[in-house]
C-alpha cells in the first residue's frame, strides 16, 4: 500500500495545480469577476465536495466510506433485499394473467421478436391455472401456491420496459441503469448515498446460484468508477463464506490486529501531510472491515440458533428432487433467503439473490419450453421467497426492508420451437415489491391484451430504479456522484419518475 503512494509524493496542498481542475477554478477565482463567478457557481453547487467518506471512523480516526449517512428525506425502508431471477421470467406465466391470450391459443400474429424483426408467429397460451388471490383478488399462476398467498403484501408492476433483447447487456442496465459495463450497481448507490449499519459486515451481499453466476458476471454487483469499498461481496453457501478472509501462514486474530493496527499507525502519519486525500482512508476501513469479517462472516451463515420449524418454513432439509436433472429443490435459495434475513437482521443495507445459473433451462431462460423451465425453477424459490415475507413479518421487519422480484426482461407471447419455448422480451414485463413502504394488494399498469409490449401506465426500469431509491429515502435527481467531468446518477441523464401509485 505504501508504494502505491509514491507518486503522490510531491503532492502540495497548497498549490493550486495539485488538485482536481474543480479545486483550481475554485482558488483561482479572485477579484470581482471571481466573486460573480463564485456566486454564480455556487447556486448551482459548483463547491458542494462529493465525498464519498463522510464521517470518522471512533476506531481508526480515518474517514469510513461506509459509514451512515442521513437520507434526503424520512425513508420508508432502511434495507433492500433483491431476488434476481436470472434469464428473465415469464408475465404470462406467473402473476399476469391473460384471458385474451388464452382465448387465441395458436393463431398466427405479426410480432415483433428482435429489435425491428417483425415477424409472423404462433401464440401460446399459457399452461398454467390462474385464480385470484386473498381481499386483493390479485390474478397468480398455480406454479406459486406459497407466494400466492402474500398477494395482499404485493404490489405487481405489470407495464416495465427496457432498452435490449440481450441478457448481458439488459442485466447490467437492470443493475446498473446502463446497457453497458462500468458504471455503479444499485446497491453501490445505496451504499454510497448511506453507508451501513454494521461495520462489521459489507453492505451489500451478493448469493448466486450453484449452477453459475450471471453471463456478464461481476459487472451486475460492480461499484464502477465509484471506489471499491462501495461494490457488492460475493457471500458463498460453501467454503469460506468470502474468498481470501482466512487468515494465512498460521496467524492468529492477535497477529493480524497488530499488523493492521501497526499500519494504522503508519497511514495516520502518511497522511498528516495529505489533508483531504480519502482514497487511502478508505483501503484502511477495508482492512478493519475484513478483519472484522472474518467472525461475522461465519456467524451470519451458522443457522444453530435457528429453530426447527424455521428451518422447515424455508424448505432447507429438503431433498434435491428427482423429477429433473437440473432441479435444485428450495434448499439453497431457502438458505439464502433465511442469510438474507439474518443480514438485514444485522444492518445490511442491500441482499442480492441470483435464482438461476449457466444457460438456457439451468435459468429462466426458456427457449426450449415454458413449462419445463417453471417445473425446474417455480419450486426452487416458492417457498424460499415466502417463507422470507413471513418471517420478516413476523419479526417487524418486512415494513423496513423492500422486497424487490424480477428479472432482465420478460418473455414473449408466442411460442419458440416445438416444445412451447418463449423468447426475450424487453417490451413488457412484471417486477412485484413487497414490504418496505410499498402498497400491499396493488396491481400497476398493464401490458398489451396478448402480455407482449408495456401499454397502460408505461414505466422504463428507469422510474423503478427513481422509485426504489425514493423508498429508501433518497432523491434520484440529488444522488450524483462527480466523475469524468459529469454528476452520474443511477437514473443516468434521461428523464424519470417515481411511480407514486405504488407508494403507502
Amino acid at each position: 500500500m505504501y508504494g502505491n503512494m509514491k507518486s503522490r509524493s510531491t503532492y502540495n496542498p497548497q498549490s493550486p495545480c495539485s488538485g482536481s481542475r474543480r479545486q483550481f477554478l475554485w482558488e483561482m477565482g479572485a477579484g470581482f469577476t471571481g466573486l460573480a463567478l463564485t456566486g454564480m457557481l455556487e447556486q448551482d453547487g459548483f463547491f458542494a465536495k462529493h465525498v464519498y467518506g463522510a464521517e470518522s471512523s471512533a476506531a481508526t480516526g480515518y474517514l469510513n466510506p461506509l459509514a451512515p449517512k442521513l437520507p434526503h428525506f424520512a425513508a420508508k425502508a432502511k434495507h433492500v433485499i433483491f431476488l434476481f431471477m436470472y434469464g428473465g421470467p415469464s408475465s404470462m406465466d406467473t402473476w399476469d394473467y391473460k384471458p385474451e391470450l388464452q382465448k387465441r391459443d395458436g393463431q398466427s400474429v405479426e410480432i415483433e421478436i428482435r429489435r425491428r424483426s417483425i415477424q409472423k408467429q404462433t401464440l401460446l397460451a399459457s399452461k398454467r391455472k390462474f385464480k385470484q388471490h386473498g381481499q386483493s383478488g390479485l390474478w397468480g399462476s398455480d406454479a406459486f401456491p406459497h407466494i400466492n398467498e402474500h398477494l395482499d403484501k404485493m404490489c405487481v408492476l405489470k407495464s416495465l420496459y427496457a432498452d435490449t433483447f440481450a441478457h448481458g447487456s439488459a442485466m447490467i442496465q437492470m443493475n446498473s441503469g446502463r446497457i453497458i459495463q462500468g458504471y455503479p450497481s444499485m446497491g453501490s448507490w445505496l451504499g454510497y448515498g448511506l453507508g451501513s449499519e454494521n461495520r462489521n459486515l459489507p453492505g451489500y451481499v451478493v448469493m448466486l446460484d450453484p449452477r453459475g453466476g450471471p453471463i456478464s458476471g461481476a459487472a451486475n454487483w460492480s461499484s464502477g468508477f465509484m471506489p471499491a469499498a462501495f461494490q457488492g461481496t460475493h457471500l458463498r453457501s460453501k467454503g469460506d463464506p468470502i474468498l481470501d478472509l482466512s487468515a494465512k501462514g498460521g496467524q492468529t486474530r492477535e497477529m493480524q490486529r497488530d499488523q493492521i493496527d501497526t499500519l494504522a499507525a503508519l497511514n495516520a502519519e502518511h497522511m498528516q501531510d495529505r489533508p483531504g486525500y480519502s482514497e487511502l482512508p478508505a483501503r484502511v476501513a477495508t482492512y478493519e472491515l475484513a478483519f472484522q469479517l472474518q467472525s461475522a462472516a461465519p456467524e451470519v451463515l451458522d443457522f444453530s440458533q435457528e429453530d426447527a420449524k424455521t428451518l422447515e418454513m424455508y424448505g432447507i432439509n429438503e431433498p434435491k428432487p428427482t423429477n429433473h436433472k437440473l432441479a435444485q429443490g428450495p434448499a439453497h435459495v431457502g438458505r439464502q433467503c433465511l442469510t438474507a434475513r439474518r443480514l438485514v437482521e444485522r444492518g445490511v443495507r442491500f441482499v442480492q439473490i441470483y435464482s438461476g445459473g449457466g444457460h438456457q433451462q439451468e435459468n429462466w431462460d426458456a427457449h426450449q419450453g415454458q413449462e419445463e423451465n417453471l417445473l425446474i425453477h417455480a419450486p426452487e424459490i416458492d417457498k424460499p421467497i415466502a417463507a422470507l415475507m413471513t418471517d420478516l413479518a413476523q419479526r417487524g421487519l418486512l415494513d423496513e426492508t423492500l422486497i424487490v422480484w424480477g428479472g432482465e426482461f420478460g418473455r414473449q407471447p408466442v411460442s419458440q420451437g416445438t416444445n412451447g419455448g418463449r423468447d426475450h422480451n424487453p417490451k413488457g414485463f412484471l417486477y412485484w415489491m413487497a414490504g418496505g413502504g410499498v402498497k400491499g394488494g396493488v396491481s400497476h399498469g398493464e401490458l398489451d391484451e396478448l402480455g407482449h409490449e408495456a401499454q397502460v401506465d408505461r414505466h422504463h426500469i428507469r422510474d423503478l430504479h427513481a422509485t426504489i431509491l425514493h423508498l429508501m429515502g433518497l432523491d434520484h435527481t440529488r444522488l450524483t456522484y462527480f466523475y469524468g467531468g459529469l454528476n452520474h446518477k443511477l437514473t443516468s441523464v434521461q428523464e424519470a419518475h417515481v411511480i407514486q401509485q405504488v407508494l403507502a
